[in-house]
């Protein structure tokens, strides 16, 4: 008899330094699969044994194929899931990846207060979540959308400030910015499919509650 999609748990993991640690975490519960490596040519692994499929995928498509279906569950960071706006159930804060967002400038421009930096540029890979941040504090701000290194905007003139995931803040201080305001704090979050949920709710629930389990046992273990 052919399997179908509704035998599979189908689980999306973020390409990147939350591989790993994602990986890792689901082989505690026994949710692996031989190859499962974000350095593989192949997309999608499968354990056919435990009828687990893995897609292996750029951070920030994971929320977009949790959202349509194409993967009941995925993992990512806090940040990439509020800036993709995504409708799906946050499941559960596995804890690690921690970063968080944050405002910076050039440590020599540095204004008296925030509403100073009203009406100026800020770069950033999360105009939504600036936006909305900004918002809250009246600001109006225009918005530079970039990909790659955010600390070069404000450097190369393109904008006043930046708004970034920040870990140590060695990159800040190598380029001369300084993080004026916090924003978000942000670690890998679990999240589920809203129909996948429902339809195989039994299956996720026992995940959680393993997946649970061993996050309490490596906090009381600190």
């Amino acid at each position: 008899m052919q399997s179908t999609s509704m035998d599979y748990l189908t689980i999306a993991l973020p390409k990147g330094k939350l591989f790993g640690l994602s990986a890792d975490l689901l082989a505690k519960i026994g949710y692996t699969a031989e190859g499962l490596s974000d350095k593989s040519r192949k997309l999608i692994i499968t354990n056919e044994e435990k009828k687990i499929k893995f897609i292996v995928s750029k951070t920030a498509d994971v929320p977009t194929y949790v959202e349509y279906g194409a993967a009941d569950l995925g993992v990512i960071g806090k940040d990439v899931l509020l800036e993709s706006g995504k409708d799906v159930y946050e499941l559960l804060d596995l804890g690690f990846g921690r970063c968080h967002l944050m405002m910076a400038v050039p440590k020599d421009e540095k204004r008296a207060k925030l509403l100073d930096y009203n009406h100026t540029r800020v770069a950033t890979k999360f105009p939504h979540i600036a936006e909305q941040f900004f918002n809250r504090h009246g600001m109006q701000m225009e918005y530079i959308k970039l990909n790659g290194s955010i600390e070069l905007g404000p450097i190369v003139g393109l904008s006043e400030s930046i708004v970034d995931i920040v870990e140590t803040g060695t990159t800040l201080r190598e380029n001369g910015l300084e993080e004026i305001v916090s924003i978000q704090d942000a670690t890998a979050r679990l999240i589920a499919n809203r129909v996948s949920f429902k339809m195989k709710f039994d299956r996720i629930h026992t995940m959680i509650s393993d997946l649970r389990t061993i996050l309490e046992s490596e906090a009381a273990a600190k």
